[in-house]
C-alpha cells in the first residue's frame, strides 16, 4: 500500500475528528469507542489508531480543532490596545466569543459534547481537567484586563479586579451552559448582546459631572 501524502494524511485526520464529534455527541464520550469512530468515518480501526493512540488523544484533538481558533479571535479583541478603556475591550471580547459561537455549528457541537456528553467517570477524570482549562485561562486573562481598567480609572468605586473577573467568568459560563441546554434557541441567543451590555455597565464608573 502506497504511503499517504501529507495532505491526504491531514484529510484523513480531519475525517476522523469529524466522525468523533458525531460519535461523542450520540453516545457520550465514556460510552464511545474508536471502533465506532472508524465505522462512522468509513475507515479501518487501524487507520484511526495510526492517527490517534487512544480516545483521550482524539478528544483533545477534536477540542483543539475548534477551541484554539475561537480563543485566538477572542484574545485578539481582549488585548487590543486600540481600546482606550479596557472595559470596552472586555465587552467587545465577550461579544466576539458569542459571535463565533453563533457562526460555528461545529463549535456549538463540541461545546455540547464538553458540557453535556463528557461524563463524570474515572476514565474521564483527566479529560474533565482539560475541559476546565480554557475557563481557568479565560479567568486569568480577564483579571489582567480588569487590573488595567482599575489603573485607567474605569471601574466603579469599591470593585476589585479579581472579584470582577470571577463574576464575568461565572456570567459567561452560566450563559454558555444555558444556551447549550436550550439548544441555542433563537430567543435566548438574541438576548445575549443586551445581557453583555448590562453586565459591563454595572462595572463602569459613573461620571457624575455629566461630561
Amino acid at each position: 500500500m502506497a504511503r499517504k501524502s501529507k495532505k491526504e494524511a491531514e484529510q484523513t485526520r480531519q475525517q476522523i475528528i469529524e466522525a468523533a464529534r458525531t460519535v461523542f455527541q450520540r453516545h457520550g464520550v465514556a460510552q464511545s469507542t474508536l471502533e465506532q469512530v472508524a465505522n462512522v468515518a468509513g475507515l479501518s480501526r487501524g487507520a484511526v489508531y495510526w492517527h490517534f493512540r487512544n480516545k483521550s488523544e482524539l478528544f483533545h484533538a477534536m477540542r483543539a480543532d475548534v477551541l484554539e481558533p475561537m480563543i485566538g479571535r477572542v484574545d485578539a479583541v481582549l488585548f487590543d490596545e486600540g481600546y482606550a478603556d479596557p472595559l470596552d475591550a472586555i465587552e467587545a471580547a465577550l461579544r466576539e466569543l458569542f459571535l463565533v459561537l453563533d457562526e460555528s455549528a461545529t463549535l456549538r457541537q463540541v461545546l455540547e459534547i464538553m458540557v453535556l456528553r463528557c461524563e463524570q467517570v474515572d476514565e474521564l477524570v483527566a479529560l474533565q481537567a482539560e475541559v476546565e482549562r480554557p475557563g481557568d485561562a479565560f479567568l486569568q486573562k480577564v483579571e489582567r484586563v480588569y487590573h488595567r481598567a482599575a489603573l485607567h480609572g474605569s471601574l466603579a468605586a469599591g470593585l476589585q479586579p479579581a472579584a470582577l473577573a470571577l463574576d464575568t467568568w461565572i456570567f459567561v459560563s452560566g450563559l454558555l451552559h444555558k444556551l447549550i441546554a436550550r439548544g441555542f434557541d433563537a430567543y435566548l441567543s438574541g438576548e445575549v448582546g443586551g445581557m453583555i451590555e448590562l453586565h459591563m455597565r454595572l462595572r463602569r464608573r459613573v461620571n457624575l459631572s455629566g461630561c
